[in-house]
C-alpha cells in the first residue's frame, strides 16, 4: 500500500490563522484561529507575530490530540517574496530572510513560511510554500507597460488559480502542462490569468490597481483622473491608497464589500446595485477576452473560482459575455489549505521536485 503522508497546512490572514491536517491529500482536521486586535497590537511588525501564532497552532493541535511527530511535512502560505515561477518551494534561510524583512512588503501571508519552518524544525521534516501571490511567469511582451521605467507586475491569486487549473486538467484526464485555460478568481480581489501549458503568461496585478474592480479594490482606473485627484490637495497618499485598495470597487459605489448584500439589494429591485454588480462582471469578462488574445484563441476552457463564484447570477452574466471564447466551468470557493497540502504532497510522492528560492 502506497504511503499517504500526513501534512500540516498553515494559512495566516490579517486577523486569523487557518490550519488543516491532511492525510494523503484528504482533510482530517481543520480549524480557524481568530486573533483579536488587542493580541496583535503588541507587535510593531507582522513578522514579529510568528511566535505568538506558532504557539497558538501548537496548542490547538495538542488540544485536539494531533501528534505533530506523525507529520511528513509542514506547508505554509507563501508571502510577498521576490518574483518566482510557480511550484512548491523548500523553505530555507534565503527565503526566511526575505519573508522576515518583507522584501516586497509586509503581509500576514509572509508568516506562513516562517511558522511552517519553525514547526518543521521541531520535528525534523521539511517545510514548503506553494504558489505564492508573487508567482511570475509572464511572457516578456506582457511586461511592457507603455512607460519606460514602469514594468507590469504579476501579483495574483496564484495558489487557487493553479489548483483549479490542475483540477480541471485531472477531470479531463490530462496534465496541467497539457492545457490552455483562462482562470478567473472572484473574491475580495479579482484576478484573471491566461494559463498556457502550465505557466501563467498573462495576468493583471490584482493588488495594486490593474485588474477588474472587486468588492473592495478599484482595479484599473483612468490614469489622468487619478493624477488630478492626487494633486488636488484634498487627499493624502495614504487616503489615495485606501481609495484604491480597501474603499474601492463595490465599497465605493454601494458602501459594502459583501456580494451577498449586493444580491439582496438587487432582489429588492435596486437597479443601481444591479448596474454596478453587472459592471464588475463585465470587467471580468473583458479581462477574460484579454487572456484569450494572449492565448491566441487556443482556449480549452474558462474556469471561474473564488467566493463570488457561488453566485449563479454573476457567473451567468460572465458566461453570456464570453461563451464565444470557450466552454466555461465553475468551481466555487477557494480551498487554499487543501491546495497547499496538494502542493507539498506532489513533492513527497515524487511527482514534482521542490524548487529552490534564490
Amino acid at each position: 500500500m502506497a504511503e499517504t503522508f500526513k501534512i500540516l497546512a498553515i494559512n495566516p490572514g490579517s486577523t486569523s490563522t487557518k490550519i488543516g491536517v491532511f492525510d494523503g491529500g484528504k482533510p482530517i482536521f481543520e480549524k480557524t484561529l481568530r486573533h483579536s486586535a488587542e493580541e496583535l497590537s503588541e507587535y510593531n511588525r507582522i513578522a514579529q507575530q510568528y511566535e505568538f501564532r506558532k504557539s497558538a497552532i501548537l496548542n490547538l493541535l495538542t488540544e485536539n490530540q494531533v501528534d505533530i511527530h506523525t507529520l511528513a511535512a509542514v506547508v505554509g502560505r507563501g508571502g510577498l517574496l521576490k518574483p518566482i515561477e510557480g511550484g512548491t518551494y523548500l523553505v530555507e534561510k534565503t527565503m526566511l530572510d526575505d519573508l522576515e524583512k518583507g522584501v516586497q512588503g509586509e503581509h500576514a501571508s509572509n508568516l506562513g513560511g516562517i511558522i511552517a519552518y519553525e514547526i518543521a524544525q521541531m520535528i525534523g521534516v521539511r517545510a514548503f510554500i506553494v504558489d505564492p501571490v508573487v508567482v511570475d511567469e509572464l511572457q516578456d511582451v506582457a511586461r511592457i507597460s507603455g512607460m519606460k521605467g514602469i514594468e507590469r507586475k504579476s501579483i495574483f491569486h496564484a495558489l487557487n488559480q493553479k489548483a483549479v487549473a490542475r483540477r480541471y486538467a485531472r477531470e479531463k484526464g490530462l496534465d496541467y502542462e497539457d492545457v490552455n485555460v483562462i482562470v478567473a478568481h472572484l473574491g475580495g480581489g479579482i484576478s484573471v490569468g491566461a494559463h498556457r501549458k502550465g505557466r501563467v503568461i498573462e495576468v493583471a496585478n490584482a493588488l495594486d490597481g490593474e485588474a477588474p474592480f472587486s468588492p473592495d479594490r478599484a482595479g484599473g482606473l483612468p490614469v489622468g483622473d487619478v493624477i488630478r485627484l492626487c494633486y488636488s490637495g484634498e487627499y493624502t497618499y495614504e487616503e489615495m491608497k485606501r481609495m484604491i485598495i480597501g474603499n474601492g470597487g463595490l465599497v465605493s459605489y454601494l458602501a459594502t464589500n459583501d456580494a451577498i448584500k449586493v444580491c439582496e439589494k438587487i432582489d429588492l429591485g435596486d437597479e443601481y446595485a444591479e448596474l454596478i454588480y453587472k459592471a464588475m462582471a463585465y470587467q471580468v469578462s473583458k479581462a477574460i477576452g484579454d487572456c484569450a488574445v494572449a492565448l491566441r484563441g487556443r482556449v480549452d476552457a474558462i474556469l471561474i473560482t473564488g467566493g463570488i463564484a457561488h453566485d449563479n447570477r454573476f457567473t451567468s452574466w460572465i458566461g453570456e459575455n464570453v461563451g464565444f471564447v470557450s466552454d466555461m466551468y465553475v468551481y466555487p470557493g477557494e480551498d487554499e489549505l487543501s491546495s497547499l497540502a496538494e502542493g507539498a504532497l506532489r513533492v513527497l510522492q515524487g511527482i514534482e521536485e521542490a524548487k529552490e528560492y534564490r
